[in-house]
């Protein structure tokens, strides 16, 4: 993922909005305090991310929105554990990254985070069920078990009638689909996704967030989704909105409140 860097404003951060509508919510999953995120370029240093303080419960599905260069992709990165922050505390699932090796962090992306790009990151050479399965292949699961799993996958997104088609041929919506049972398969707590309609038409993105949508509510995966695209917002049962490195403002959409 492309860093997603600015220099920091000097607004200061707001509080951490209450939680949203969903009454199924559980325990705090993601608790990040003072998180900086400093790029050292050796003429200048870069605050992408100036003091982040924020708690996502179990089950949520929140939506991170921003203009560009706001430091969401560092954000995403950072609390997912393929970046390091420079300073503050992050903890995921009650655990310290900043105590955990870069074997232990990659280890647990492995097998308790999903991830959906905007870009999908499908092999080309696999099929559609080959690379779902290929991050249980990658873990040490058996290879029956993994196909089993991954064509339940992609049952589960529509795709079941796809399942030997290459990406080249598969749609855009298609390929994100497989993107998407490939982020499930091992059963994560926390599914990150960065800008998952960013390369869809408007009716594309519309159904691909009706299925995150579902999958949130009747899986109970919490979903962190990185977007500058508002109708992705409004799907959310909280936006954090961020500007210049810093939380600008949370909020629950009108969906929640009525």
């Amino acid at each position: 993922m492309a860093s997603d860097a600015k220099t920091a404003g000097n607004r200061a951060p707001t509080a951490p909005a209450d939680p949203p509508c969903n009454s199924a919510l559980g325990e705090t999953i993601i608790h990040g305090k003072g998180v900086v995120k400093v790029y050292d370029t050796g003429k200048i240093k870069v605050r992408a991310l100036n003091g982040i303080d924020i708690t996502v419960r179990k089950g949520e599905m929140v939506s991170i929105m921003g203009p560009s260069g706001c430091g969401k992709t560092t954000m995403l990165n950072c609390f997912s554990g393929i970046d390091d922050a420079t300073s503050g505390t992050i903890f995921i699932e009650g655990k310290d990254l900043s105590k955990m090796s870069d074997n232990e962090k990659s280890r647990h992306r492995a097998k308790r985070m999903g991830f959906i790009f905007q870009n999908y990151n499908l092999l080309p050479v696999l099929t559609a069920v080959e690379n779902v399965e290929l991050p249980l292949l990658v873990t040490g699961v058996k290879p029956k078990v993994a196909r089993e799993k991954a064509e339940e996958m992609l049952r589960l997104v529509g795709l079941e009638k796809r399942t030997k088609f290459k990406p080249s041929e598969l749609s855009g919506g298609e390929q994100q689909r497989v993107t998407i049972a490939r982020s499930l398969v091992n059963d994560p707590a926390i599914v990150w996704a960065d800008e998952p309609t960013g390369n869809l038409d408007a009716e594309t993105s519309r159904q691909i967030m009706d299925l995150l949508t579902r999958l949130n509510r009747e899986n109970g995966q919490t979903f962190v989704v990185v977007s500058h695209d508002n109708t992705v917002g409004e799907r959310a049962n909280r936006v954090i909105k961020m500007r210049d490195g810093r939380i600008e403002r949370e909020y629950v959409p009108l969906k929640c409140e009525k």
